[in-house]
């Protein structure tokens, strides 16, 4: 398996699938719209829909039925970056090397583009269970039902984040706020592409404790590169988080402390999926790719 090569090539279909969702006539909202697909089609490494994809095909091939719920994570995930950035939040300037929504169009037209994304979300899920089968009824519904708890989550973390700018926070606060805020959207991405494809529950456990690990690990390494990322490469200002105070995994640790808890955790990670043999290789390598990268 060339993991590179299997990367791009989910990035590919998922950028199609995208495309083809927001392909709208022209319309007085035509602002509204530019904004949308100005972030949803802005450059994201899309990690939340290949988690989907590739953790449905950790069982079965036929792709296509997991199509709409890995667009529903990456919209939803586009639409918590729209109001992150926002001024009252973190009040960024620049994502991808880019004006943030709000720099590109307005405040207002960023907010509701934001909305939107998190509408569209749903759709995408609502859609497809119309036309389900009844059999298929039952773990689509569990899924939805993980989603809104899910967003509920990523709220919350969201607002003891901003809440507690320049407070020093406990381990267990820190790690509060990273697993609803980063590691739960992560954990939900593998869990819905297990789920679609009817796993048993042992699998699910499996798969679900890879996915808490590379969640954190995520967000570990997040912080990493605020502290010591390449701007360029990065496409955003290094140094945002030790402005704002925020508790990070280097505050609390120092930079060789977070360093060595992220390399713990991979590891961690990747031995969760052991059992499954050689079919697990990309999700594996997608762990190492989170603790290696360097945007």
């Amino acid at each position: 398996m060339n993991f590179k090569e299997e990367l791009e090539k989910y990035q590919q279909q998922i950028n199609k699938e995208l495309e083809k969702y927001i392909k709208k006539p022209k319309s007085p909202e035509e602002t509204l719209n530019q904004a949308i697909a100005y972030t949803l089609m802005g450059g994201g490494k899309r990690l939340r829909p290949i988690l989907v994809l590739a953790t449905y095909q950790l069982f079965k091939q036929d792709i296509e039925k997991s199509i709409p719920y890995a667009l529903a994570i990456e919209m939803l995930h586009n639409f918590s970056l729209i109001h992150d950035d926002l001024p009252g939040i973190d009040n960024d300037d620049v994502r991808h090397g880019k004006p943030t929504n709000h720099k590109k169009f307005n405040e207002a037209t960023a907010i509701l583009a934001g909305d939107a994304l998190f509408n569209f979300a749903y759709n995408a899920m609502s859609e497809d269970l119309m036309h389900s089968q009844p059999e298929e009824l039952n773990r689509k519904t569990k899924i939805l039902n993980e989603f809104t708890k899910v967003v509920d989550r990523m709220i919350a973390g969201e607002y003891l984040d901003t809440e507690w700018e320049g407070r020093k926070i406990t381990a267990e606060e820190l790690k509060y706020i990273h697993e609803n805020k980063t590691s739960s959207l992560l954990k939900l991405s593998v869990r819905m592409g297990a789920i679609l494809a009817n796993c048993t529950e042992e699998e699910l456990n499996k798969v679900t404790n890879y996915a808490n690990k590379i969640g954190l690990a995520f967000q570990i390494k997040d912080d990493i590169l605020s502290e010591e990322g390449d701007e360029s490469v990065l496409g955003k200002p290094v140094g945002n988080d030790k402005k704002l105070e925020k508790c990070t995994y280097v505050s609390q640790y120092g930079l060789q402390g977070a360093k060595d808890i992220l390399n713990q955790i991979t590891k961690e990670a990747v031995s969760e999926l052991d059992t499954f043999g050689e079919k697990a290789d990309f999700l594996k390598e997608l762990a190492f790719y989170i603790e290696n990268r360097n945007k």
